[in-house]
C-alpha cells in the first residue's frame, strides 16, 4: 500500500510539471508543425499515460513486478522523460521571469502593453527543450550501453615496510552489486569474467550485496561463486545488506533478523570470509599481511553505524602493514584518519559516482561531491590511502552514465 501512495504522489507531481511543461510543447509544436498539432498533443500526453499503466499493470499482475522487464524499462522511461521534463520546466520558468519582468517594466514606465504582447522567448523554450531532449537520450543510453559497461581501473599501493613477499600482490576490489537491480544476466558474466581474468591474489567486495532482501540474491549467486582468489575473498556489509530500507515481515513471514542471517550464510557458502567488525592475517612466504573488516560505519546521521573498528583493530594491531575494507568513504576521515595511523589504505564504496556525471582522467564531476569529499578514485593523505569504488552494479536508475561500472586492480609496491 506505501508503494502504491508513493507511486501516486509521484503521478500527481509529475501530471503538474507535465501541465507546465506542455505550454512551452504547444509553442514549439506551433512554430514547427502547425497542422498537426492536435496530433503531437496527443501524443504528449498519450506516452506519460501508457508507461503509468503499464506500471501500474504489472504491479497488480506481476508476481515479482520488481523483477519484471516491463516494470523495469516503463519506469526507467518515465523516469528519464521526468527528469527532462524537469529541466525543461527550468527554461520555462526562466522566460517566465524574464516576461515578468518585462512586463512589470512596461507598468511602471506607463506603458500601455497588454500580457499577451509580451510572447514566450522561442529561443529558450527551444534551448530548453534541446538540452531536455539531449539529457533524456543519454538517459536511456546509460541503460542500454552503461549498465554493464564494466572498466577496469589499475592503481598501485605504495605501502612504507611491505615486506619483499608481497612485492607485486594483486587485489581486485569490486563494490555495490545491489543484485536486486539488475537486468541482464549476461552483462553480469562478462564482468565476473572479467574479474577472473585479472588472477587476483586476493578479492576484496566492500558491501551492498542486495538493495534490502537476501533474496535478491539467490538466481546470481552460482554466478558470483565463481569470484574465488589464492589467498581468499574477503567481505563485508554494506548499508543496504541489512534490510533498513524494507518492510519486516515480508510477504513469507521471513523477519529483518532472518533476512540478515540468510545474506550471511550467502557469504559463508560462496566461500567468501565475511569480516564482521574482525581482522584476518594473509601469509605469503612466512610474511604477513592483516585485513580488516568492519560492518557499516557512516559519518552521515541518516546511514547506520554498525562498525567496530576498534574491536577488529585488536585482532591485528601488531601487523606491520593493514588494509581496512569499510563500504562508506566519510569513515575514513570521521575515524580512520584521526585514530589509526598505522591502516595503509581503506577500501570503500557506497557512492557508485551518483552513477551520473564527468569521470575522465583530468576532470571528474558527479552531484555526490557535495555530500562526500571522497566520492571516487584514490585519495591519499598523511601516508594514508583511501579508495572509492564506482560500483559494480546500480541502485535506482538502471543504468549509468559518465561513472562506468568498475573493477578495480591494486598492486601493492613498496614505499
Amino acid at each position: 500500500m506505501s508503494r502504491i501512495l508513493s507511486l501516486l504522489f509521484f503521478f500527481v507531481i509529475f501530471f503538474a510539471l507535465d501541465v507546465y511543461v506542455f505550454q512551452g510543447y504547444k509553442l514549439l509544436v506551433k512554430k514547427w508543425i502547425p497542422n498537426h498539432s492536435l496530433v503531437f498533443h496527443i501524443i504528449y500526453w498519450a506516452i506519460p499515460v501508457i508507461l503509468i499503466g503499464l506500471l501500474i499493470g504489472t504491479m497488480i499482475f506481476a508476481e515479482n513486478p520488481t523483477k519484471n522487464k516491463v516494470f523495469m524499462w516503463s519506469a526507467s522511461i518515465l523516469f528519464g522523460i521526468f527528469i527532462a521534463k524537469f529541466v525543461w520546466l527550468l527554461f520555462i520558468i526562466l522566460d517566465d521571469v524574464l516576461r515578468l519582468i518585462k512586463y512589470s517594466g512596461k507598468k511602471i514606465t506607463a506603458v500601455e502593453t497588454p500580457v499577451n504582447a509580451i510572447s514566450r522567448s522561442e529561443f529558450i523554450i527551444t534551448t530548453g527543450a534541446f538540452v531536455a531532449g539531449s539529457l533524456f537520450s543519454g538517459l536511456v543510453y546509460g541503460i542500454a550501453s552503461g549498465a554493464h559497461n564494466y572498466q577496469v581501473h589499475r592503481k598501485t599501493l605504495k605501502l612504507k615496510n611491505l615486506p619483499e613477499a608481497f612485492k607485486g600482490f594483486k587485489i581486485v576490489q569490486i563494490s555495490d552489486v545491489h543484485s536486486g537491480s539488475f537486468w541482464s544476466k549476461d552483462g553480469v558474466k562478462r564482468g565476473i569474467q572479467m574479474i577472473l581474468d585479472l588472477k587476483p591474489d586476493a578479492i576484496f567486495f566492500t558491501g551492498d550485496l542486495v538493495n534490502s532482501t537476501s533474496a535478491e540474491f539467490d538466481s546470481f549467486k552460482e554466478m558470483f561463486s565463481q569470484l574465488q582468489a589464492k589467498h581468499g575473498v574477503y567481505s563485508v556489509l554494506g548499508n543496504h545488506d541489512y534490510g533498513d530500507y524494507y518492510r519486516w515481515p515480508d510477504a513469507n513471514g521471513i523477519t529483518k533478523e532472518q533476512n540478515l542471517q540468510q545474506l550471511l550464510d550467502h557469504h559463508k557458502s560462496m566461500g567468501w570470509n565475511l569480516l564482521m567488525n574482525e581482522g584476518k592475517v594473509i601469509e605469503k612466504e612466512g610474511e604477513k599481511l592483516a585485513i580488516l573488516g568492519v560492518e557499516n560505519w557512516s559519518a552521515h546521521p541518516r546511514f547506520p553505524k554498525y562498525g567496530n573498528l576498534s574491536k577488529a583493530y585488536k585482532e591485528v594491531e601488531n601487523i606491520e602493514n593493514k588494509l581496512l575494507l569499510s563500504h562508506d568513504p566519510s569513515h575514513w576521515r570521521a575515524e580512520v584518519l584521526k585514530d589509526y595511523p598505522s591502516i595503509d589504505a581503506m577500501f570503500a564504496g557506497h557512492t557508485h559516482g551518483m552513477q551520473f556525471g564527468i569521470d575522465t582522467k583530468f576532470y571528474k564531476w558527479s552531484p555526490v561531491k557535495y555530500q562526500y569529499p571522497e566520492w571516487a578514485d584514490l585519495y591519499q593523505e598523511n601516508g594514508q590511502y583511501l579508495y572509492v569504488n564506482r560500483g559494480f552494479g546500480y541502485l535506482g536508475y538502471p543504468g549509468r552514465l559518465g561513472f562506468l561500472p568498475e573493477i578495480t586492480l591494486f598492486e601493492l609496491e613498496v614505499a
